[in-house]
C-alpha cells in the first residue's frame, strides 16, 4: 500500500511518500480500505514528537480516516496505526457509521475537531445560556465548529479571535458576535472590551503562550478556561493556587484521547455531530483537499497559519 512514513522526527520534510505492505488484522482491530484521511495541528507535533504522547519510529502519522470495511459499509474511524495510508487499522468501537449525505470532508472534521469543540463546550466548561465565549484560533477546525455550537447551545456573546481580517470574516460568517485580531497588543483589554467592558465566561484556548496569559487575566469571576493545545509551541506562565482562587477561576485541560476507551463519550457526541449536519444546523469547513503525497503542504499550512477549516488528504489521488 502507499503511505505517508516518518523515519526520523522533524517538520514537513520528513513527510516520505513510501510502498508499505498492508497491514494484518489482529488484536481485535479490522481493516479499513482508506478514501480520506484527517490532517490535525496536532500531526504536526507528533511528527516532531512534541505530542501529549511520545511517538516511537518509523511511524506513519494521522489519526482519523473515513473509507469502506469489508463489507462494503462506509465509515469514519479513528486509526489505530496511523492514517496517512490506503489501509488502515481500525478499533471497532472507534467506528462510525456515515449516510451519503454526509461528504468524507465533513465527516472527518467531526472526527476530533467536532468532538473536541462538542466537550470543550459541554464536558469541561458546562456552557449555560447567556455566557460568552471567546474561541481562539476561530476559523480553524474546532474554532469554526465551536462558534456555530456555542450559537446553537444559547451562548450570549461569542467573541472570534483569529491571525488575519480573512479569517475573521469567516468567523462572522459561522456566527461569532464580536471579532477580536490575535495580535492585538493589548489582547485582554480586548478580549474585555468585545464582551462590553466586562470579563468573560468561557475561553477555549489552544495556542498558549501570551495568549494563554492574556485569555486567563480576562475570566470573570467562575469563568473557565479549556486549554486543548499549543500551537506557539510556547508554554504559558505557571499558574498558581493563589490566582485561581482570588477570583474564583478554572483552568481545564482536555485531550480527546481520554474518551476513547469510553464509548459514552464518542458515540452519542458524534451521532449528534452527524445528525446537526445532515440537517443544516451545523456546517464543517473543509479547507483544503490534498493529494496524499502533498501532505507536506497540508503540514506547512497548519504550522504557518495559513488554513482555515478541515485539511484533507485524499489517499487515493
Amino acid at each position: 500500500m502507499r503511505a505517508v512514513q516518518i523515519t526520523e522526527f522533524g517538520g514537513p520534510e520528513v513527510l516520505k511518500l513510501v510502498d508499505l505492505p498492508d497491514p494484518a488484522p489482529g488484536d481485535g482491530l479490522v481493516l479499513l480500505d482508506v478514501d480520506t484521511a484527517g490532517v490535525n495541528y496536532a500531526d504536526t507535533h507528533q511528527v516532531e514528537d512534541s505530542y501529549l504522547a511520545k511517538a516511537s519510529l518509523p511511524m506513519i502519522p494521522g489519526g482519523e480516516v473515513v473509507g469502506h470495511l469489508a463489507d462494503g459499509s462506509r465509515v469514519s474511524a479513528m486509526a489505530m496505526g496511523g492514517g496517512y495510508c490506503e489501509k488502515a487499522l481500525v478499533h471497532p468501537g472507534l467506528v462510525f457509521p456515515l449516510s451519503d449525505s454526509v461528504s468524507d470532508g465533513q465527516a472527518l472534521a467531526l472526527m476530533v475537531q467536532g468532538l473536541t469543540a462538542w466537550h470543550l463546550l459541554r464536558t469541561s466548561t458546562h456552557l449555560a445560556e447567556g455566557e460568552s465565549v471567546v474561541v481562539h484560533a476561530a476559523a480553524g477546525g474546532v474554532g469554526t465548529l465551536a462558534i456555530q455550537l456555542a450559537k446553537q447551545w444559547g451562548a450570549g456573546n461569542v467573541i472570534a479571535v483569529a491571525s488575519s481580517q480573512d479569517k475573521l470574516e469567516i468567523a462572522k460568517e459561522l456566527g461569532a458576535d464580536h471579532l477580536v485580531l490575535a495580535g492585538e497588543a493589548d489582547l485582554k483589554g480586548a478580549l474585555e472590551s468585545a464582551n462590553g467592558g466586562r470579563k468573560v465566561d468561557i475561553v477555549l484556548e489552544m495556542v498558549g503562550g501570551p495568549t494563554f496569559d492574556a485569555s486567563l487575566a480576562a475570566l470573570a469571576p467562575f469563568g473557565r478556561l479549556a486549554t486543548f493545545g499549543m500551537a506557539s509551541r510556547t508554554a504559558p506562565k505557571p499558574v498558581t493556587s493563589g490566582e485561581l482562587m482570588s477570583r474564583s477561576r478554572a483552568v481545564i485541560g482536555f485531550w480527546l484521547a481520554h474518551c476513547f476507551t469510553n464509548p459514552a463519550m464518542l458515540h452519542p457526541q458524534m451521532a449528534e455531530l452527524l445528525g446537526m449536519v445532515e440537517s443544516g444546523t451545523l456546517t464543517p469547513l473543509v479547507g483544503g483537499n490534498y493529494a496524499l503525497g502533498d501532505v507536506a503542504l497540508a503540514h506547512e499550512a497548519l504550522r504557518n497559519r495559513g488554513s482555515v477549516g478541515k485539511l484533507v488528504l485524499d489517499i487515493k489521488g
